[in-house]
């Protein structure tokens, strides 16, 4: 649901990978181990080949202000990854011949600028235009706000069309908020009655449902920020994101729902291969996962504090989950891991080093830098003795200090480099540099 600065998908490397048949448990424990005596990673992961989960970890806790830790039971907000469930239930509902993709929306929602050309198909490709409502400012002052369907169409038509249905492809939760309404209305059901009868109670997911208020006596994870501590993140309310960003689940749950969907459990075969059809990197509920020379199908997820990612690879029959309610580490570099030691590909565990510094130390990197290489302005502040970055219409984000004048954000393996004599800032991503001057 929510937009991270300057993110990376998945895992995107190009070499020959074969099959660990027995992988070394112990090697990836410690990896685990080494994130959570380094405070880099609280969640998750579940990984299945053929079928049946071959490796599960749990680290972190589940409520850290009262010491309860997590475990495999434990449920996390899966933010986005619930657009795959809803695009399961979608093209159930189009077998069912309760809805068409090619139907127009215009029938239920005639409020929404040009619903008489967009179809049902374009809202679960991502190309109806319709305005992500998440991308707007004044989103995270509200989010936390119980929404009806009457309000949140009505948010959803002020916020106009980006561009004309079928032109182009863009991520937009609307559309999941939108298709989860016609779900209610096809079906004459909830979307969690829907969400239950068509999916977790034939598959046996008794972890996974649509969300409410967060309940840790029910196992339920809350989500955290890490600021010298782990900080509780404010809960958006579930009536906002529904069948586009409000499951909670399990990583083994996912997985199980990753091999039931692939293995043609709930769909026909001709719906799946509709589902699995990408234009402009896009199927239906569904992204393309690079690992080296597979190519698996599965979904991300952000809101709040969680962060997740489920992907199956059919080239080796593997499914991987990962559901996290608070991570100060990138977690592409935890999925890679994970899938290494499966595929017997080598990874490091890693090595973390600290650079100590005070609040006043801080004092000399604050302000607002601005680019002529890129249109985009970053204000820096702090919090005690954590540098704050914050880019132009985005969430801020805390740095780690690793060396003199030198910070990172692991997250989204960003790097800033301070000049306070010349007021510079070198910011490093991806193999690119960019120079930004404070103002």
């Amino acid at each position: 649901m929510k937009r991270i600065f300057f993110t990376t998908l998945l895992i995107g490397i190009l070499y020959q990978v074969g099959l660990a048949q027995n992988f070394d448990e112990t090697k990836l424990d410690n990896y685990f181990n080494a994130l959570e005596a380094n405070n880099k990673f609280m969640g998750s992961v579940a990984v299945s080949r053929n079928g049946k989960i071959i490796y599960a970890k749990s680290i972190g806790f589940l409520d850290f202000e009262n010491n309860i830790k997590a475990d495999e039971n434990t449920k996390y907000r899966i933010g986005s990854i619930s657009k795959t469930f809803t695009a399961v239930l979608v093209l159930k509902a189009v077998e069912d011949k309760k809805l068409g993709l090619n139907q127009t929306i215009d029938k239920y929602f005639p409020t929404i600028k040009n619903a008489e050309k967009i179809t049902i198909q374009h809202l679960l490709n991502h190309r109806s235009g319709i305005h992500n409502f998440t991308n707007d400012k004044e989103y995270l002052t509200w989010n936390t706000q119980p929404r009806t369907e009457k309000e949140m169409v009505g948010i959803i038509a002020k916020s106009g069309s980006d561009f004309a249905p079928d032109t182009q492809s863009q991520y937009s939760n609307s559309n999941y908020v939108l298709l989860t309404y016609i779900l209610e209305k096809c079906f004459k059901k909830s979307y969690a009655e829907l969400l239950k009868e068509y999916i977790t109670q034939p598959l046996g997911l008794e972890n996974t449902y649509l969300g409410g208020k967060i309940d840790t006596s029910k196992k339920e994870s809350k989500s955290y920020r890490y600021l010298e501590t782990w900080n509780t993140e404010p809960e958006t309310d579930i009536s906002i994101p529904l069948g586009a960003g409000g499951i909670v689940s399990t990583p083994s749950d996912l997985v199980k729902f990753s091999n039931a969907l692939f293995e043609g459990k709930l769909l026909h075969k001709e719906s799946l291969e509709i589902m699995t059809t990408f234009k402009d990197q896009y199927g239906m509920g569904l992204f393309q996962i690079p690992f080296y020379d597979k190519i698996g199908y599965g979904h991300t997820g952000g809101i709040d504090g969680f962060s997740s990612v489920f992907s199956h690879f059919p080239d080796g029959n593997i499914s991987y989950a990962l559901t996290s309610n608070g991570t100060n580490y990138n977690n592409n570099n935890i999925s890679i891991a994970v899938l290494s030691a499966v595929c017997d590909k080598p990874y490091d565990i890693p090595e973390f080093s600290t650079y100590e510094v005070s609040a006043e130390d801080l004092d000399k990197y604050l302000g607002v830098y601005s680019s002529a290489q890129i249109p985009l302005k970053v204000t820096i502040t702090k919090e005690n003795k954590t540098l704050i970055a914050q880019g132009t219409g985005q969430p801020s984000f805390p740095l780690e200090a690793t060396e003199k004048d030198k910070f990172r954000f692991d997250q989204a393996n960003l790097v800033l480099e301070f000049n306070p004599t010349d007021k510079t800032m070198l910011l490093k991503q991806g193999g690119g540099q960019f120079i930004f001057t404070r103002e």
